[in-house]
């Protein structure tokens, strides 16, 4: 994630939840915050509830976090793990009285596979660009399943796995949802990773006839964030 981002062109740092929770970082000085996959908190608990609860029950930590979203020249990311965070902190959509939540796979079990979605019309900071594209991606996760419980159009999709059912849709999210925007584009959640397929050589399938480029196109995903901040700073 930070080495996408410092392609893109953003000054990149690393925030630890000790950082935040001891004081020594309130998030006054960042305008993008990514939230990692990977298991960055573990899942033991169960999607990324441990990782909520250390901003929920901490005082300092949750002052940040209330205060970066409270800003109008912010944005952010969740990807996997990270997604997780966003839907259990109720981040995207506050004006909901029940938050997007990820469930287990109805797999049950990890899946790992390099997939496509495609990228509806929408105007979110990251993807608005990417509209109207399928992209490969790579998927790595136990508990992906978007629980939607308003009607679909209660959400700004931005990202829908392309083939209905498993194993295309590796998780059974409502709606065949891989991703959400907030309702004004800045903030997004999606669960597949596409800081993990920003090169060619990432993906599982690459065109032949394109294979002479640098990045794939979900470098702009950055680039798009990177110009925001620049022209919203």
């Amino acid at each position: 994630m930070a080495y996408a981002m410092h392609l893109a062109g953003f000054d990149v740092k690393d925030v630890h939840m000790t950082d935040l929770i001891s004081g020594k970082e309130d998030l006054s000085d960042v305008n993008f915050i990514a939230f990692v996959g990977g298991f960055s908190n573990s899942d033991v608990l169960g999607s990324a509830k441990g990782w909520a609860g250390a901003f929920l029950y901490n005082e300092k930590a949750k002052a940040a976090l209330d205060a970066f979203y409270a800003r109008e020249n912010t944005a952010s990311l969740g990807i996997c793990n990270g997604c997780q965070l966003m839907g259990e902190l109720g981040l995207l959509y506050p004006e909901h009285d029940v938050h997007p939540k990820l469930e287990h796979n109805e797999s049950g079990k990890f899946e790992s596979g390099f997939i496509n979605v495609t990228v509806p019309q929408n105007d979110s900071v990251m993807l608005g660009s990417l509209s109207g594209c399928t992209l490969g991606i790579w998927a790595a996760h136990g508990e992906g399943k978007f629980n939607l419980p308003e009607a679909e159009g209660e959400y700004n999709v931005i990202a829908k796995y392309t083939n209905e059912g498993y194993p295309g849709n590796p998780n059974g999210s409502d709606y065949n949802v891989a991703g959400v925007a907030s309702k004004d584009g800045r903030h997004l959640a999606i669960m597949p990773h596409f800081e993990r397929s920003i090169f060619p050589h990432n993906w599982g399938y690459y065109p032949a006839e394109k294979k002479q480029e640098v990045l794939s196109p979900w470098i702009l995903a950055f680039r798009n964030a990177k110009e925001w901040v620049e022209n919203t700073h």
